[in-house]
C-alpha cells in the first residue's frame, strides 16, 4: 500500500535526539554539602579534607567548595566549579580552591564513571599508610576494601624542584595517583566505577575514596574509617594476648568482599538518612540549600 505524502514527509525527516533533563543543581549542591557536613560529624573530615562531584549536566566539570573548612560550607556560594581537564576554575574569579584538587580532576578525567571523590586524613586510617601493615577488610560494611588497598607514595614521583610537601600540587602527580585506582587485572569488587580500586591510600598523608554518587563515596569514607578502627583493635588484643596463637587475624575473603559490598550499597539510604538527621541536628552545621532551612538560599551557581 502507497505511503500518503503527508506521512512519507514525516518519515524521512531525522529522528529527533531525546531530550535531555537537566538535573537540578540545587539538589546537586544540597547533597554535597551534606555531605561535607556527614564526613565532619564522623571525624573523617577535620579542618582539612574534601569531597567533590562531577557535573551531572556536563561531565567536563566537576563541582568541590572553595577553600574552607568542611563544617563551615553553607551555601552554592561556597563552591566552585573546575574544569577536569586542567582544574582550573570554570570561573577565573571564583573564590580561591584547594592545592589538591588535581586528586579530584585526575580521578575523574581517568574514570569517567566516577562521579564523586572524598579525600581525608583520618587519624584512625593514617598509620596504615606508613607503618607496614596493610589495611585489609574487617567487616562486612567494608566490603568496598577489596583484598588489600594499595599505598601510594609519591615520594617515588618527584622530580626535581618539586615541593615535596606530601600534597598532590600538579597535574602531572594527580595522573600518577590516579594511576593507582588501577592494576594490571580487574579485581572482582563491586565499585561500579572502573577503578579496580574504590579506596587507595596514601603514604604519611591519608586516602582517597572513589564512587558512583556523593551518598556512596561518603559511606566508604566512614567505612574505611570504622574498619582502620576495628582493625587496630583487633591487632592491639592479639599482640597484647600472651597466649595467642600464631593465627594471624581472619579478614573477609574475596567473595565475602564483593558479596557483602553488593548487599550493603543496596541499603545506603539508611546510613545517610542518619547521618542526614544528625547533622541537621547539629547547630554547627549550616545548610542554606536544604529545603528544611527557614532563611532563603542564595541563587545556584
Amino acid at each position: 500500500m502507497a505511503v500518503p505524502s503527508s506521512e512519507q514527509s514525516q518519515l524521512s525527516q531525522p529522528l529527533s535526539p531525546p531530550k535531555m533533563i537537566a538535573t537540578n543543581l540545587t539538589t546537586v549542591f544540597n547533597t554535597l554539602i551534606t555531605g561535607l557536613h556527614i564526613l565532619h560529624y564522623n571525624g573523617v573530615l577535620d579542618a582539612y579534607g574534601h569531597i567533590s562531584v562531577r557535573n551531572p549536566n556536563n561531565g567536563s566539570n566537576f563541582f568541590m567548595s572553595r577553600n574552607l573548612a568542611p563544617a563551615l560550607v553553607a551555601n552554592s556560594s561556597d563552591l566552585v566549579e573546575y574544569f577536569v581537564e586542567d582544574a582550573a576554575p570554570v570561573d577565573p574569579n571564583a573564590p580561591s580552591g584547594f592545592i589538591e584538587r588535581y586528586i579530584h580532576s585526575e580521578l575523574y578525567k581517568r574514570f569517567p564513571s566516577i562521579n564523586s571523590v572524598v579525600h581525608s586524613h583520618s587519624p584512625q586510617v593514617v598509620p596504615y599508610s606508613f607503618s607496614g601493615v596493610p589495611l585489609r577488610p574487617c567487616i562486612h560494611m567494608a566490603g568496598f576494601l577489596g583484598e588489600t588497598v594499595p599505598n601510594f607514595d609519591i615520594s617515588q614521583h618527584y622530580q626535581a624542584g618539586d615541593n615535596q610537601d606530601l600534597l598532590i600540587r600538579s597535574q602531572r602527580l594527580g595522573a600518577a595517583f590516579a594511576a593507582e585506582f588501577s592494576s594490571n587485572h580487574t579485581l572482582p569488587n563491586a565499585t561500579q566505577t572502573g577503578a579496580d580500586y574504590a579506596v587507595v591510600l596514601m603514604q604519611n598523608h591519608g586516602f582517597t575514596t572513589v564512587a558512583s554518587s556523593i551518598e556512596l563515596a561518603v559511606m566508604q569514607a566512614v567505612y574505611t574509617q570504622v574498619n582502620a578502627g576495628i582493625q587496630t583493635t583487633a591487632l592491639t588484643i592479639q599482640n597484647a594476648n600472651p597466649n595467642r596463637s600464631q593465627q594471624g587475624l581472619a579478614f573477609l575473603t574475596t567473595q565475602q568482599t564483593v558479596e557483602s559490598w553488593t548487599t550493603m550499597q543496596g541499603t545506603s539510604d539508611r546510613p545517610w538518612g542518619l547521618w542526614t538527621h544528625e547533622v541537621q541536628s547539629s547547630n554547627l552545621y549550616q545548610n542554606l540549600l536544604d529545603p528544611n532551612q527557614t532563611e532563603s538560599a542564595s541563587p545556584v551557581l
